[in-house]
């Protein structure tokens, strides 16, 4: 099951479960779609993998299977473009 991570890992927005902004790669590193295409340039820092918009769980299924709250953020990922 995806974790649904909570924020950018690259500039710390926040995603929210129904957020249609994130992005995820093959190990659910998790971004939002202006760092993918303006710093990352679709290409993934931590596997060079690519990204697909990370799926919206429905909200009612939300308490059964909760999103993550683990942040994860690396300090100076973050470039403009």
């Amino acid at each position: 099951m995806l974790e649904l991570r909570p924020n950018c890992e690259c500039c710390d927005k926040d995603l929210p479960p129904d957020s249609a902004e994130a992005r995820i790669c093959t190990y659910e590193c998790t971004f939002c779609a202006d760092c993918v295409e303006v710093c990352l340039g679709g290409v993934c820092p931590n596997c060079t993998g690519n990204f697909v918009p990370r799926p919206i769980r429905p909200a009612a299924l939300l308490p059964l299977n909760p999103a993550s709250t683990e942040r994860v953020f690396q300090a100076g990922l973050h470039r403009s473009g």
